[in-house]
């Protein structure tokens, strides 16, 4: 059996790499998915206004969706690790089409919390660890470089849809503009589920960058951890609370930044283009860190991403003009989007890819916890002081924590090498 698959290595090497497919699909599903889940600060003031909710009980639909994101996400990375991402990615993407359109006949507050939190959190969980978890398979070289490309949807549907869902808003109300987003979601992310394969292994190929002729002689590889393995390690505490500081950082902005800016006197379209510069301009962070990492390792991108959130947040708490708030946007985009492109390959460099999606989503559960309870906390503060200042400092010192742990991780002793 084994001389048989390696004879068939000479006539795959010349096939076009089903690699790139997965990356492209993977880039379109993450502007479609992320880019509209991550306007809910632009849905704030009207639901707001409509139904005169206190921000922290309208911030807890989102944080409801992301417990349901991070919890559920462990059984779609087992999923995926088993049966791939197309069924995970076909069923969530119907889930999260059909949340959307339920959220244009919100009238109370328990559906607020049903049709988003419930419905839409679970969609969600089906996003992240199966988009990037098989892009870490199909790649060996260049994989910090190909995660970054499909991490760059999420900034480039962050841009596109605050001004666009915006203006739908102002024209058509934000009932018929939740309507458009069920549909579109329907559409592009279940359609392209259908061309996403787990590994190379289905297409009869290897992964990129793997020698062919060390694949037929070298000894085993150490081997991957598993799930079990991998808790009692140093290291998967210390990235777990790393991806906790994150999480928090990251959503609490995403969900008050726009009404923030709103509060200074800042227009809503205007508000609307700061959080979509942030998203926008954290593509440099997606190629450039992104490739960087490749070079560095994934612990400096880490290191460097944080000192720059930190920065970046303890500027936002005395800004109070337009330009400072886009001066934060561009350095906190930058940060958000080589993190973001980090992520996977830390994990893979940790742990191996075995059981990557699981453990993936595990430690993935630091970074929804961060971001159940910063969106909540960030609102519950602000009903408490009539501030976001106290909530942007305690966002800073969490981004300082993150930092910290970044310096202080080192590789797995089985695995080695650079991370």
């Amino acid at each position: 059996m084994h001389n048989q698959e390696l004879s068939q290595l000479p006539k795959t090497k010349s096939r076009f790499f089903y690699g790139y497919i997965v990356v492209v699909v993977a880039f379109f599903i993450m502007v479609v998915s992320w880019g509209l889940y991550n306007v809910f600060g632009v849905f704030f003031t009207p639901l707001l206004t409509e139904f005169d909710w206190t921000r922290a009980m309208t911030s807890g639909a989102f944080s409801l969706s992301m417990v349901l994101h991070g919890v559920l996400a462990i059984a779609t990375g087992v999923l995926t690790d088993r049966f791939g991402p197309r069924v995970v990615l076909t069923l969530c993407g119907f889930l999260l089409g059909v949340g959307y359109l339920l959220m244009s006949q919100v009238s109370t507050l328990w559906q607020l919390y049903l049709f988003y939190g419930v419905i839409i959190g679970t969609g969600m969980s089906g996003v992240w660890v199966p988009l990037l978890s098989p892009v870490a398979r199909w790649f060996v070289r260049r994989r910090s470089l190909m995660t970054g490309i499909v991490v760059a949807g999420l900034s480039i549907g962050g841009l596109a849809a605050p001004p666009v869902i915006s203006r739908l808003i102002t024209t058509y109300g934000w009932r018929l503009s939740y309507v458009i987003q069920g549909i579109v979601i329907l559409i592009i992310m279940v359609l392209g589920a259908q061309f996403l394969k787990r590994d190379p292994t289905k297409m009869g190929q290897l992964p990129y960058g793997e020698d062919e002729g060390r694949r037929q002689e070298q000894k085993p590889e150490p081997k991957a951890f598993s799930l079990r393995e991998a808790v009692y390690t140093r290291q998967f505490w210390v990235v777990f609370v790393m991806f906790f500081c994150l999480g928090f950082c990251v959503f609490a902005i995403m969900v008050h930044i726009v009404p923030h800016a709103i509060d200074l006197g800042i227009s809503a379209i205007s508000a609307a283009n700061i959080l979509a510069s942030m998203n926008g301009i954290s593509i440099l962070g997606n190629f450039g860190l992104g490739s960087f990492g490749d070079r560095i390792g994934s612990r400096w991108i880490f290191i460097i991403g944080l000192i720059m959130v930190s920065a970046a947040l303890f500027w936002l708490v005395p800004a109070r003009e337009v330009w400072m708030l886009y001066l934060f946007a561009v350095v906190f985009g930058i940060a958000l989007g080589g993190l973001a492109a980090s992520e996977s390959p830390l994990v893979a460099g940790l742990f191996g890819l075995s059981s990557h999606g699981l453990i993936f989503a595990v430690i993935g559960l630091g970074f929804t916890s961060g971001a159940t309870i910063g969106p909540f906390l960030t609102g519950y503060i602000f009903d408490l002081t009539g501030s976001y200042q106290v909530a942007f400092l305690v966002c800073a010192t969490l981004a300082v924590v993150g930092f910290m742990l970044a310096a202080i991780l080192r590789p797995t002793k089985r695995l080695g090498g650079r991370i």
